[in-house]
């Protein structure tokens, strides 16, 4: 269990140097911060740092450090001569510093100033701190040439007219005041997230920083509650960032923003118009067009900024391939709801499975009473279920979550009597949706899901072809019976036969259950309408010595894993160690609930939850070579570098198991990746003390992915200060099925289920990564030259009539990845001149881009021409050497695109 496996997780503490008093909420807050000032390290290109003390002067012209050997009136820069403020360490200094390693990216940013554009680059203590004179400084340089009162607080806003009215529209005496129950009420209907103590102890504080007496609640007061409890200062920032420095997005900074951060395309005016008639609370913001704090936050909160991508909420995938070529989700001792040793058989493990669109469930059939087969635990053949019973509610769910094809996993453990009833039940009650065509002769590969739509599908044991009695003898395929046999002396004697009766036998088509020799054998003999049935301990000792065989046996049949029977307290296997080695169905006990079960949840959810998803097309194609045991990149896959930033949480709860303790956690979050084995890696955040309503985290992840199409990424909260339980919630999301930009991750239960109002606030960023090996760093000595370049291999065949043909594609091979590895060399130059990170989108670049040639009174610095189909940037007279620079990089990146 991961969950409960800590190497690496050290106890960490967040020391903040924010004011914990009172959020940042404005510009004017941000401001106030500034002009108290704080300490910052200054950082140098000799690698040295410095401690400095920065403020802002009191009329706002200048930025001061103090102590410093310069005489003061040039320990100075004039807010007039910044040019722009970079969050992250994003200059030639901070890339060149032999310490920037030890620096966290998202406390670090640098001030761009002079005609030179020189870097003044700071650390602060915390990343929010950072987020704080980024956000004032900006404000700053975009008002410099305004009045000094516009970066003022005000009481006129769209934001509190809007309050004011919620306020007057509760206040039905039209006093002006109201009953502090009122006002709380008032404030959690606006945010249903918050805890009614937490606004009640805000009322407080304010009234006793007025020394008043009276717990009535004025209009102002009301205002002021809202705006501290319910400002989440990540959003502020945020939305000051992208809307050039105001307190509002109006809709072409809205669509700027979908198109360079949320990765959306075609988005129109209009869309945007729309997004703000259905968000934003403000009747003004709705009439002239923008949204405010509180609209944004709303959106982004909203379905539509969720992290699972939409397009997966429907089947995407090809469903006309081979049934052979799909995970298939698949259910383990189906009818029992607790541990296979005690648990009783309840018919409602099969509601439960099925409403989850399992589509392969498994049913344990004996001789009943009456006549009656029936299914029970055979390790206490307590509380047994009619067949009958069973199959009508099979029939009943089978295809209300999913339309695809079900597999029945018969345990037959009948007498052939009442494998005739058997017969009789399930012909009666699934009628036509029975598939017993047999395998065509002519055919190499099973029929496909879509072919099979709205099909049951019997899996079991059948007699030879060319048998013509009415019943025979077959090897026993029972689970428990083959442990047995295994622990026993004569492990390598006879195995059990059983009785078959050809009706049953006659039931299996596509899906006869064969025992497993060894691939020689099975590629030679076995069909395609065979199917291998492996317990855990053998499929994962066949895993780990043949890994390429075992890909290649299941590019043509199916095979089926079920966990061991030593696992007495039906806990799960890790699935991901045989999806990796191809395996179709590797069977869940989901009565078990924890890491495992997530990690089944959480990948079937990428193909509309059908029960069915295929399998990366180097785990089908014929000439593929695949091994799950790969170092490195994957021939014939493009490796990509996923970066994750974990900003902030909402509304924790505390851990479910947990015991005398009081209401406040110490919350952080763990990332895991899990895939082919050189994908698996797991990172944490720091710890954040005392706060599970908004923790604020703002830290930033890289990890590598070699083989995207089987990766999973799992966000895992956690109680640093725990007393019996530290689970808080998780999500566990395909990599596939990720949307990039800012992002909410919908926490789930350790159940499964989905908790109200919990959730993650993510940015979330996927590159390609040039050349192989780890993710490049940042520096741009650490790009990939020729010689450290990787190549994509040929393996030969031994045919030499085909080896031939196919050598001739290396030199091709090798040209394509040189211009794939020049271009993205190009691009990376680009991005550090600009000023950004390796993350950032082709369409970012071209926004910092385009604000970096105009002059002062916003006249452009170049012409747009159109040179070799392609856009060119001509210079206007003379321009800045960092423009030529700018300049010089666009080109490289155009023609080697070209």
């Amino acid at each position: 269990d991961p969950a409960n496996q800590k190497p690496g997780r050290k106890k960490t503490v967040s020391f903040s140097s924010m004011p914990s008093e009172k959020k940042i909420s404005s510009a004017s807050d941000c401001i106030g911060f500034m002009q108290g000032g704080c300490e910052l390290k200054k950082v140098r290109p000799n690698s040295r740092i410095y401690s400095r003390f920065f403020t802002l002067d009191t009329d706002l012209q200048a930025l001061r450090w103090e102590p410093s050997k310069k005489d003061p009136e040039k320990a100075k820069l004039d807010i007039c001569a910044i040019k722009e403020i970079r969050l992250g360490k994003n200059t030639e200094t901070f890339r060149n510093n032999g310490l920037a390693d030890q620096i966290c990216e998202d406390s670090a940013f640098s001030i761009i100033h002079g005609e030179n554009y020189e870097s003044l680059d700071l650390v602060a203590n915390s990343a929010d701190v950072a987020n704080i004179w980024v956000s004032g400084l900006r404000y700053l340089v975009s008002h410099s040439k305004q009045p000094l009162d516009l970066v003022e607080g005000g009481q006129n806003t769209p934001r509190f007219t809007w309050l004011k009215s919620v306020f007057e529209a509760a206040d039905v005496d039209g006093n002006g005041i109201m009953l502090e129950d009122t006002a709380v009420e008032l404030i959690k209907q606006l945010s249903p997230a918050i805890k009614e103590a937490k606004v009640r102890l805000k009322f407080k504080e304010i009234q006793k920083s007025k020394e008043k007496l009276t717990t009535r609640v004025t209009k102002e007061e009301f205002c002021e509650a809202f705006s501290d409890l319910c400002t989440r200062p990540e959003v502020y920032f945020l939305l000051v960032q992208i809307s050039k420095n105001k307190e509002y997005l109006d809709a072409n900074d809205l669509l700027l923003f979908l198109e360079s951060e949320q990765g959306m395309t075609q988005v129109t005016e209009q869309m945007c118009l729309d997004i703000i008639q259905k968000y934003e609370l403000t009747q003004e913001g709705r009439a002239k067009g923008f949204v405010t704090i509180d609209g944004f936050t709303k959106y982004l909160l909203s379905p539509e900024c969720d992290i699972f991508d939409p397009v997966h909420k429907k089947v995407n995938q090809d469903m006309t391939q081979p049934l052979s070529h799909y995970y298939i989700n698949a259910s383990h001792n189906t009818y029992l709801i607790e541990d296979q040793f005690r648990g009783p058989a309840d018919i409602n493990g099969y509601v439960r499975a099925l409403k989850m669109a399992c589509r392969s469930i498994e049913l344990d059939v004996s001789d009943g009473p009456d006549n009656e087969p029936i299914i029970c635990n055979r390790n206490s053949m307590t509380s047994p279920l009619a067949f009958r019973n069973v199959i009508e509610v099979v029939n009943k769910y089978a295809f209300i979550s999913s339309e695809y094809p079900l597999i029945l996993c018969i345990g037959n453990h009948c007498s052939i009597q009442q494998q005739k009833v058997m017969v009789q039940h399930m012909k009666k009650i699934f009628g036509s949706k029975l598939y017993t065509e047999m395998p065509m002769p002519a055919e190499s590969y099973l029929p496909s899901p879509e072919k099979l739509k709205k099909k049951i599908i019997v899996k079991g044991k059948k007699l030879p072809s060319d048998f013509d009695l009415l019943e025979g003898e077959v090897t026993d395929e029972d689970e428990e019976a083959e442990m047995s046999r295994r622990m026993s002396e004569d492990y390598f004697g006879e195995q059990r036969l059983i009785k078959l009766c050809r009706e049953l036998s006659d039931l299996v088509s596509i899906c006869k259950s064969v025992q497993y020799k060894d691939f020689d054998v099975s590629m030679k003999s076995q069909s395609y309408g065979e199917i291998c049935s492996f317990s855990e301990s053998r499929a994962s000792r066949i895993a780990n010595e043949y890994p390429e065989d075992f890909v290649n046996y299941n590019k043509k049949f199916l095979s089926r894993v079920y966990p061991s029977p030593m696992r007495i307290d039906s806990s799960n296997m890790n699935p991901q160690d045989f999806w990796n080695c191809g395996c179709q169905i590797v069977a869940m006990n989901y009565q078990t609930p924890g890491p495992m079960m997530d990690l089944s949840i959480g990948w079937f959810l990428q193909n509309g939850g059908c029960g069915y998803v295929l399998r990366p097309s180097v785990m089908r194609d014929e000439v593929s070579y695949f091994s799950a045991n790969t170092k490195g990149v994957v021939p014939g896959v493009s490796p990509q570098v996923l970066h994750i930033k974990v900003i902030s949480g909402q509304s924790f709860p505390k851990p479910k198991g947990a015991c005398a303790k009081g209401d406040v956690i110490d919350p952080y979050v763990c990332i895991e990746i899990h895939g082919i084995p050189a994908d698996c890696a797991e990172q944490r955040t720091k710890t954040v003390q005392q706060n599970g309503d908004n923790p604020i985290f703002d830290e930033s992840f890289e990890f590598q992915i070699n083989l995207p199409e089987l990766a999973m990424v799992r966000f895992m909260v956690l109680d640093d200060d725990y007393i019996g339980d530290e689970f808080i919630g998780q999500y566990t999301v395909p990599i596939e099925c990720l949307q990039p930009g800012y992002r909410h991750v919908p926490l789930r239960s350790f159940v499964g289920d989905t908790m109200e109002h919990a959730k993650l606030f993510v940015h979330i960023a996927i590159t390609n990564r040039g050349g192989g090996g780890k993710a490049q760093k940042r520096g741009l000595s650490a790009r990939i030259g020729k010689k450290a370049r990787e190549y994509t291999m040929l393996r030969n065949t031994g045919l030499k009539t085909v080896d031939d043909i196919f050598k001739l594609a290396i030199h091709p091979l090798r040209e394509a990845t040189d211009v794939k590895a020049n271009m993205q060399n190009a691009l990376v130059s680009l991005k550090e001149l600009c000023g950004l990170p390796t993350s950032s989108t082709l369409k970012q670049c071209m926004l910092s881009l385009a604000s970096r040639l105009v002059n002062s009174d916003n006249t452009p610095t170049v012409n747009l021409t159109m040179k070799d189909t392609y856009p060119n940037l001509e210079p206007i007279g003379t321009i800045p050497e960092v423009q030529k620079k700018l300049l010089n990089a666009y080109d490289t990146v155009c023609t080697d695109y070209l």
